[in-house]
């Protein structure tokens, strides 16, 4: 296979160099804030990790868009950055973005991204011209704003000069595969939250392609998440990868049924893996293909989890230790303080792009750390949300792994356990896509036989953490509470003109 332009110029540096002598599965996070990279031997042991930063731009109140050579760049930097020579890599993304691709592979606008909302009005009328029942049937999911079908009908009727010379689309984490390999590919888990692919049956949906009038020559392949997808120009195997949610359940050793995966990211994800594909009749969890072949998974997004304290970070200028150090001072409830987290509208199990969140209940005692207090409790009330609806679907974890930047907060993952009623369990590796990748990748190259054979290698559980006994019925009580506050800002929000 071709060499991509400038693949892997760091690594081939460093190797002449002398400075790589290490051996290692690699997985790459194409986050929304950054790329993760994470390099682990073929036992299993952690070898090297680090991060390369990029800009968010949100050219109007709701939308959100990135340049995808960002992407690349920060990839390349971040491969060079662990001196190791991989053996095998996988990728692992945010999910739902389009990148949309001329005929020479060159990307013709910034790519829009999963948490977008610009496209109420395409969701409306995807759901009214085939149905609710019919797409949640083909698709496990209703149409909602981040995914990338509405996103193309946006394209299509608003900036119709690149909709027309579009020759192929991408996801984030595919586009840095292109630009690693020369080839088009995708996986299954990530094209399942294209709102273009038949999740039951784990294909490209013909009938959906040709009611919304996209051609189906600028779709990749869909391969397992498991399978080989192409070589560097160094000839080191790539593996499809996964969506980033199914790549941190395989990290955290989500394969089959039982436990919970826990992300407190940008959004907040509660994962759970399924035998078969069954779907929640409402649509309000997303029903998507999962990592591991000939299995499913249920999960629940809000948008603004950890993204939320970064706001309040940014607003206060306060440090994020100064911000916990306050909330450790106020008991649950904070005073009568609650905050519903709508910032940048919700997904599940509210799926509105209008609504916005509020504090509620505030006066003058509160201060910093009250504000915080109730952040970090509405947060956690949201992501109670999905488990209830899981719960509804029969889904009976006992313990949940967590993974994502918001875990390393003691305060936080304390108040989650609690609100949930669940042991969390913290990972030894932080990073939980990254090293599903990095997993993916392993298989790939047939350093694993398979999912279950890499999850018992490397799978590692550092602290534990349990619900607080003396918080357990507060939290039920406020969450009662919290689950009034959506119908109470709902109006508010239509009323405004929102967003």
């Amino acid at each position: 296979m071709p060499p991509p332009n400038g693949a892997m110029a760091g690594i081939t540096q460093a190797r002449a160099s002398g400075s790589i002598s290490r051996e290692a599965l690699v997985g790459l996070d194409v986050g929304t804030t950054g790329v993760k990279a994470l390099a682990i031997s073929p036992e299993g042991r952690l070898l090297a990790r680090t991060e390369e930063k990029y800009t968010l731009s949100i050219p109007r109140p709701g939308w959100a868009e990135q340049d995808p050579e960002d992407w690349w760049q920060a990839s390349r930097r971040a491969l060079a950055r662990l001196g190791v020579e991989p053996l095998a890599i996988g990728l692992s993304g945010q999910m739902h973005g389009l990148v949309c691709l001329d005929h020479r592979d060159r990307v013709l606008r910034p790519a829009i991204l999963w948490n977008d909302q610009r496209t109420v009005a395409e969701c409306a009328d995807i759901e009214r011209d085939l149905g609710l029942e019919r797409l949640v049937a083909m698709t496990g999911n209703r149409a909602l704003p981040g995914f990338t079908a509405p996103k193309l009908l946006w394209l299509k009727r608003h900036e119709p000069e690149s909709y027309v010379r579009i020759a192929s689309i991408l996801l984030p984490k595919d586009y840095v595969r292109l630009r690693l390999t020369r080839e088009h590919a995708t996986d299954v888990s990530d094209a399942s939250g294209t709102l273009l692919f038949d999740v039951a049956q784990r294909t490209w949906s013909r009938d959906l392609l040709q009611r919304l009038e996209i051609r189906s020559d600028w779709l990749p392949p869909a391969l397992e998440s498991h399978m080989l997808s192409g070589y560097t120009h160094a000839g080191i195997p790539v593996a499809a990868g996964a969506g980033d949610q199914a790549a941190a359940a395989l990290g955290v050793g989500i394969v089959r049924p039982g436990r919970l995966s826990l992300v407190l990211g940008t959004s907040g994800v509660v994962f759970a893996a399924l035998p078969s594909f069954v779907v929640d009749p409402t649509a309000r969890l997303h029903v998507f293909c999962h990592a591991v072949p000939a299995t499913w998974h249920a999960m629940g997004v809000m948008l603004s989890a950890a993204g939320s304290l970064r706001w309040l970070r940014d607003t206060m200028g306060r440090s994020y230790e100064e911000l916990l150090a306050a909330a450790e001072t106020w008991p649950p409830g904070a005073g009568g303080l609650a905050f519903a987290p709508y910032l940048m509208g919700e997904r599940t199990p509210h799926a509105d792009a209008d609504v916005r969140g509020a504090f509620v209940g505030l006066d003058l005692r509160h201060d910093c750390g009250a504000l915080t207090r109730a952040l970090l409790e509405g947060v956690a009330f949201g992501l109670r949300d999905s488990l209830e609806l899981m719960r509804s679907l029969g889904i009976s974890p006992t313990v949940a792994r967590v993974s994502g930047g918001g875990a390393r907060s003691d305060l936080w993952i304390q108040i989650v356990a609690s609100v949930l009623g669940l042991r969390v369990e913290h990972m030894a590796v932080e990073e939980g896509s990254a090293l599903g990748a990095a997993l993916l990748g392993g298989i790939a190259a047939g350093v694993f036989a398979g999912a279950d054979e890499a999850v018992e290698r490397c799978e590692e559980v550092g602290t534990t953490v349990e619900p607080e006994p003396t918080w357990r019925d507060r939290y039920d009580e406020l969450y009662e509470r919290f689950k009034t506050l959506y119908p109470i800002l709902r109006p508010l929000a239509q009323a405004s003109g929102s967003p």
